[in-house]
């Protein structure tokens, strides 16, 4: 209950900016505009969210024979968290990581990287997975991948409102498009800040109750620490190239804006914490 109602509020923060950048483009016609946008947005991300964050995430589906290792702990995990066997997903990048999408667990995928499976040994591969799975098992994943729509459209928008202002198509005068530029500036910077935020104000949460749920799954919270360990250390050595927008979705945020400000805004708790509350201490 309390997860739904942290959904709304959140969904209904980012529709909300979506509409004020709307208006203050073009006031009126701007805010049906964002309306609209919004509405075909919302729907369209309700079922093609999983897909398009699949194709940013560069992921390909993997095929039985490919990846037997990976199959027969996906369906193992799947049977003990008592939902359907999502589909498995590969990405051809060095950098360790993985992520789940989807709309609910009976229209799930899970991707993990070609890093992480050079990585980590059996137990903590199966501790990631079963993270995963937790995302799943708690219905964040659609969440997941309908914040990276709308966060990825409100950064989009606010670009559009900078250069139309900035050539004078914003609607307003000629002497005041000095000054529209400088707003749509501003809200070309704020904007995407603020959709940040929204998302801080729930992913955080979500990540450690993944974290309890996948340990549950596995009935060995040490795999996950190991892994998130590993991950967290080999992430930094070989930075993974993803969108801002998607940084929540993977199980430790990419460094996509530069070490600087994934520390200062990052979309997940600290990876010793993390591992604290697994297993009662810090071995990193």
């Amino acid at each position: 209950m309390w997860n739904n109602l942290k959904t709304t509020i959140l969904l209904a923060g980012l529709t909300g900016l979506l509409l004020a950048i709307g208006q203050s483009w073009a006031g009126q016609r701007g805010l049906m505009f964002a309306l609209v946008l919004a509405a075909v947005m919302n729907l369209g991300s309700y079922f093609f969210s999983d897909k398009l964050a699949i194709a940013m995430s560069g992921a390909k589906p993997v095929a039985r024979e490919q990846a037997p290792r990976l199959y027969q702990i996906v369906e193992r995990l799947a049977a003990k968290a008592d939902i359907p066997v999502p589909k498995i997903y590969f990405m051809p990048t060095d950098s360790p990581n993985a992520f789940a999408t989807g709309r609910n667990p009976s229209h799930a995928s899970v991707a993990v990287t070609r890093g992480i499976l050079e990585i980590c040994d059996d137990e903590e591969i199966e501790g990631v997975l079963a993270h995963e799975l937790g995302h799943v098992r708690n219905r964040d994943i659609l969440i997941s991948a309908v914040v990276a729509t709308i966060a990825g459209t409100i950064t989009m928008l606010a670009r559009m409102v900078y250069y139309a202002e900035l050539f004078g198509f914003g609607g307003g005068r000629s002497d005041n498009r000095r000054g529209g530029a400088l707003s749509a500036l501003a809200m070309m910077i704020v904007a995407p800040l603020a959709a940040l935020l929204i998302q801080l104000a729930i992913s955080r949460s979500r990540e450690y109750e993944a974290d309890s749920t996948g340990a549950r799954i596995t009935g060995n919270p040490q795999g996950l620490a190991r892994a998130l360990g590993k991950i967290d250390k080999w992430s930094k050595r070989i930075p993974m190239q993803a969108s801002p927008s998607m940084a929540h979705m993977f199980i430790i945020q990419p460094l996509t804006a530069g070490e600087l400000f994934s520390s200062w805004f990052s979309t997940h708790p600290p990876v010793r914490k993390r591992i604290e509350r697994l297993i009662g201490r810090d071995f990193l």
